[in-house]
């Protein structure tokens, strides 16, 4: 199993596609840079012990580049195991974090079980409930039954650009455009209550339109910026 505290074992890429990841992290760094962040909710998260409290994050796939960017917590991050997910696994590297290969579709239960263990090492782990293929906005049941199994709160992270690119993909991918205002709310920790795993799973209509109230939020947030 991957160590918490490593990188996941990486599957073989050509050298053309590792210097695009190199070159691009170095733009993404670049570009972040001028990004003018505003941050609300993290202050229970900083002021945790180190390894203590760990919470299981929730984002949009669309929303990875602004709300990862700005992320201050040692995290893994479930991605998936196609080739593209190699990709996001090796960017994500450069930030800090480290990957936890795995979806819904495909390995799982053994990113389950591997997620699980991070959690109980004391770090937090991040999902986009609605990759690697969407629907856009929509929820996978994984966030919930870790946060069922490990008592770990879920946490949304949700972000607001006021000048942003917006890729014609499945997920709108959202690049803010150079020096402009970013909002990030850290919505309060929800605590998944279930009588069991089905259960848990069972939420997640209801998961989706909490997260999309928070993302209705911080859009006001940074709308009156």
């Amino acid at each position: 199993m991957t160590a918490p505290d490593g990188p996941a074992p990486r599957a073989a890429l050509d050298w053309r596609t590792r210097v695009v990841i190199r070159l691009g992290g170095l733009l993404v760094r670049a570009l972040s840079a001028t990004w003018r962040y505003r941050i609300v909710g993290t202050e229970a998260l900083l002021a945790r012990a180190p390894r203590t409290d760990p919470v299981v994050f929730a984002l949009w796939h669309g929303q990875m580049l602004p709300a990862l960017c700005g992320h201050r917590f040692r995290t893994g991050v479930l991605i998936s195991e196609h080739k593209d997910g190699e990709v996001i696994a090796r960017i994500v590297a450069l930030f800090g974090m480290f990957s936890v290969r795995g979806s819904s579709s495909r390995g799982g239960a053994r990113a389950l079980l591997e997620a699980s263990r991070v959690i109980r090492d004391g770090l937090d782990m991040a999902f986009t409930p609605d990759g690697p293929r969407g629907p856009r906005h929509s929820w996978a049941p994984g966030a919930l039954l870790l946060s069922h199994r490990s008592g770990a709160p879920i946490v949304f992270i949700v972000a607001h650009a006021a000048r942003v690119w917006r890729l014609r993909s499945w997920d709108g991918f959202e690049i803010p455009k150079p020096f402009t205002r970013v909002t990030v709310l850290y919505d309060a920790p929800r605590q998944v209550t279930a009588a069991d795993a089905r259960e848990a799973a069972e939420q997640t209509d209801a998961y989706a339109a909490a997260m999309l109230d928070a993302l209705a939020r911080v859009r006001a947030m940074g709308e009156a910026r």
